[in-house]
């Protein structure tokens, strides 16, 4: 299956030059990179949470292969549908599916189901590749895109499935968790109750993460993604975590009223 872009000409430039001239204005070459186990990254237009996602993609050493997990947005049958195969086109060239790793994972969970629709018209994993592809050329995927109703025990299984497939899989492989924070709440109320989702994931906490946002209702789409992630990342050995950079769309559109939070991170 070739997967087309979705949302290229929306939520970013649909030409490679254009897009590329984009992302340089976000990111920071010469930032120095540091060897991180997982990022969790945003996933809004470029203009709104490019700048976080830049941050943080400028801030880690890129290897050639990502399991990238997203929310979906839309509804879908499978708690956790995969694409085992297939190629994911966007402006800065093809990336494709690395099915070997794929199925070491699926392996490990009976709740990872090959569905390829899933991820047809679901922007959160698309937005990543970019970012990655604009400092790494020739790279490959696995993308799981996750229903909302997921429980934290399912979140827990995939987690740990994920991290067994890396571990068999013996090469080095980054995880990408990608989320937005709150939605369309004032500034004040944004920053409150992101930063009580930020530092569970900060203290690589995935039980904590996943009790506060459904205890204090905050809007943040991909908290069950962030979860597996955390859940993996600590089987993997991570240690600890780091902000690398928090803002709203207010920054950006000066309208602090109703805004949309963007944290970068990266886990090692």
């Amino acid at each position: 299956m070739r997967r087309k872009p979705a949302v290229a000409g929306s939520f970013y430039p649909q030409r490679e030059k254009n897009l590329r001239k984009t992302i340089e204005e976000m990111v920071d070459p010469e930032k120095e990179k540091e060897r991180s186990i997982c990022v969790v990254s945003p996933h809004a237009g470029f203009i709104y949470s490019g700048p976080v996602a830049g941050a943080v993609f400028s801030s880690v050493y890129l290897p050639e292969r990502f399991v990238i997990l997203g929310p979906s947005h839309r509804s879908m049958e499978s708690r956790f549908g995969i694409m085992r195969e297939g190629i994911w086109e966007t402006p800065l060239g093809d990336v494709s599916v690395d099915s070997r790793l794929a199925e070491l994972i699926m392996d490990h969970s009976g709740l990872i189901t090959e569905d390829d629709t899933a991820h047809l018209n679901e922007h959160s994993l698309e937005v990543q590749l970019p970012f990655i592809q604009f400092f790494k050329r020739n790279i490959s995927i696995v993308p799981i895109c996750i229903a909302y109703f997921a429980s934290f025990e399912e979140l827990e299984e995939l987690g740990k499935a994920i991290s067994q497939g890396i571990k068999e899989s013996e090469m080095e492989i980054m995880i990408v968790a990608s989320t937005d924070m709150s939605h369309y709440v004032d500034q004040k109320v944004a920053e409150k109750k992101d930063f009580l989702a930020i530092d569970k994931i900060l203290e690589l906490d995935a039980k904590g993460l996943y009790d506060v946002v459904n205890r204090e209702n905050i809007s943040m789409c991909g908290f069950q993604p962030t979860t597996s992630a955390v859940v993996a990342s600590k089987e993997l050995g991570a240690k600890r975590a780091e902000l690398i950079k928090y803002q709203t769309s207010g920054d950006i559109t000066g309208d602090y009223r109703e805004v949309v939070g963007y944290a970068g991170i990266r886990i090692k």
